[in-house]
């Protein structure tokens, strides 16, 4: 686990470099706020694409591999990206970092295979404290390289950094890290016809309640993914921020992210439960994002991201862990695949959404539509609360057979 934990937080500094950069970078092209919302979808929707192939590649030849090959794809794509001259090229390198993105879902089965069913959520939490990590540093560095003009930046050095990075975090598994399936496991598994996987993954969507957290993630992920996608071209028209501005506070957040994933989960967890801490992620991120429109001050849009910040910080690890319960050991790496292309997809819906209503019906849009999306999840956890909690106690003590 240590050495998977540095391997994700060396990588996802790297893309956390991107995240401030991407808008402006779009906007230096000439590109309106819905062709933003796509450039930011592109990436997710080839990985949507990529990821349950990647899952099941993992199940066959073992983690590592996958991880491996896709951080070398990914230097290869923050490469092109810096070299890009043409607004196409921003799709089409973004395109190729997505195909390329199968070390996320690697790296959760990776979790579910060296973790028991009871410190499962502490787990997933870890690497929720990478991509918070991640988002700490990458960010600020992103920024820092570009600069605070939105006009003049600098879009080539965070490009080559993200890629280095990428490398660095290639060289660390190579060298340190070891596989997690057992050659048992793998064995069975490459015995399995297509067919065969297909059936019983679609048993396994019969787990209790297993489809259903799985929209949960989806909604969730919708509204996150519309804020990251529209609150650089937001920060410019409301206070003229350019990227530095964007990195710091992206920074803040990620800060915040590692501290609640990476210390305060598990602890929450024992004393709540993954289904209270579904609804109430859902509840903060629901106001947090609200709060975003109405914030004409500093002081007032640091606490709308810090809601909004934590609430995403408790889903989804929540959602992860109450998932990865539903399933045996020999389907982790389909269905967490699975579940990273549907919270891909919604990184796809998301920032389209999100671009279309900043385009269309302004800047505030894409704050009030997440809140609403939440607002549903929450309602319909709370709904579904006893019988998802006693599933995921049933499934806990039967050492993760649902």
């Amino acid at each position: 686990m240590p050495i998977l934990f540095l391997i994700v937080v060396v990588d996802l500094i790297g893309f956390g470099i991107i995240i401030p950069l991407l808008p402006f970078y779009a906007e230096f092209f000439y590109a309106d706020p819905a062709t933003v919302g796509l450039i930011m979808a592109t990436y997710s929707l080839t990985q949507f694409l990529a990821a349950p192939y990647w899952g099941q590649l993992s199940d066959r030849i073992g983690r590592r591999p996958v991880l491996l090959v896709s951080l070398a794809g990914s230097a290869v794509a923050y490469f092109w990206l810096g070299f890009a001259d043409e607004l196409w090229v921003l799709f089409a390198a973004r395109a190729l970092g997505g195909l390329m993105a199968g070390n996320i879902s690697a790296a959760f089965a990776y979790v579910a295979d060296v973790t028991t069913p009871k410190n499962r959520a502490k787990g997933m939490g870890m690497i929720g404290a990478a991509f918070g990590l991640g988002f700490i540093i990458g960010p600020a560095v992103g920024g820092i390289l570009a600069g605070p003009d939105p006009i003049n930046a600098d879009y080539k050095s965070p490009a080559f950094a993200a890629a280095g990075l990428s490398m660095m975090a290639l060289a660390l598994g190579f060298i340190f890290l070891k596989e997690s399936l057992s050659r048992e496991i793998r064995d069975r598994l490459k015995a399995r016809t297509n067919k065969v996987r297909l059936a019983q993954f679609r048993r396994s969507l019969h787990f209790p309640n297993l489809s259903f957290l799985i929209l949960m993630s989806f909604l969730a992920t919708v509204a996150f993914a519309g804020l990251e996608a529209t609150f650089a071209m937001w920060s410019r028209r409301q206070f003229g921020w350019g990227p530095e501005q964007n990195g710091y506070l992206f920074a803040y957040v990620g800060i915040l992210g590692a501290f609640i994933q990476g210390g305060l989960v598990g602890r929450l967890v024992k004393r709540f439960g993954e289904t209270s801490l579904i609804i109430q992620g859902a509840g903060a991120l629901c106001v947090g994002v609200l709060l975003i429109p109405f914030a004409e001050t500093l002081p007032v849009l640091i606490i709308a991201m810090t809601v909004a910040g934590y609430g995403f910080s408790i889903i989804s690890p929540a959602l992860n862990s109450a998932i990865s319960l539903r399933v045996d050991e020999e389907n982790q790496g389909m269905v967490m695949g699975v579940t990273r292309s549907a919270t891909t997809l919604a990184r796809v819906a998301g920032p389209v959404l999100a671009g279309l209503l900043f385009a269309s019906m302004g800047k505030d849009w894409p704050y009030y539509a997440g809140a609403a999306s939440m607002a549903i999840v929450m309602v319909l956890v709370w709904l579904r609360r006893a019988e998802l909690s006693d599933n995921i106690q049933r499934a806990a003590n039967d050492g993760n057979e649902p």
